[in-house]
């Protein structure tokens, strides 16, 4: 995802767009059984939140499918990260390799350094008073709860080795993707705790919300269906 994400933004000339746009389109198939996973699991909380009342049992036994769906992303897609790498210039590998930690950089500030329940501007709970009006008081509430009982945050150790490792190996004039060892448990580290953390999010958020405001969330949740990097 976060390859493909940076592919996005590269900028790359026109003779070469197309042949790039090919490959990312073989990266995002490949990914297809992780993002229909992250995708059941958006849906049973959107339903849940609907409900007002989210199923822990079916959202836990979804959330197992997505890691485990995160573990196969890698070995699927290594003959497409090769044809990216030889597509590539050895310029615009490090250009790619440079956008991928900077997403990553993104995604550990949001699921390991916030503090969960925090309302700090451009937090999650910010975020959700500002798309649903919360009042002071639900405001607060719901941030209490959070605090009480925050997500054990991922440990960041399996993710840094894969950087590491997919940057060494990605900018080097001979690559091949088979030898990132380190793939597997980073992915399964972003799946697996960045899944918990918004789960656990929902599942206390909803209790606190009026019957309006579920309605509203459950609405953007779905909506998020259909964005191919909201899921993860």
């Amino acid at each position: 995802m976060f390859i493909n994400m940076a592919v996005e933004s590269l900028g790359l000339p026109a003779e070469k767009k197309a042949q790039v746009e090919k490959i990312q389109a073989e990266l995002h198939a490949k990914g297809a059984p992780a993002r229909e996973a992250a995708h059941a699991v958006l849906e049973l909380l959107a339903n849940g939140v609907a409900a007002g009342k989210i199923d822990k049992a079916k959202v836990d036994a979804a959330l197992k499918k997505q890691e485990a769906a995160s573990k196969e992303v890698h070995n699927a897609s290594i003959e497409a990260m090769n044809k990216l790498h030889a597509a590539l210039t050895p310029e615009e590998r490090v250009a790619l390799v440079e956008k991928v930690k900077a997403h990553v950089e993104v995604w550990k500030k949001v699921n390991h350094d916030e503090q969960y329940g925090s309302k700090e501007k451009g937090t999650r709970l910010a975020k959700l008073k500002e798309e649903l009006g919360l009042t002071a008081e639900q405001e607060e509430k719901i941030s209490a709860a959070l605090k009480k009982d925050p997500p054990a945050k991922p440990d960041p150790a399996a993710i840094d080795a894969h950087i590491k490792a997919f940057e060494t190996a990605f900018v080097a004039e001979k690559f091949d993707a088979k030898s990132l060892t380190t793939a597997d448990a980073a992915n399964t580290s972003i799946s697996k705790w960045g899944g918990a953390r918004m789960a656990r999010f929902y599942e206390i958020v909803t209790p606190l919300l009026t019957p309006e405001q579920r309605t509203k969330l459950a609405e953007h949740l779905k909506e998020r269906l259909t964005d191919k990097h909201a899921a993860k």
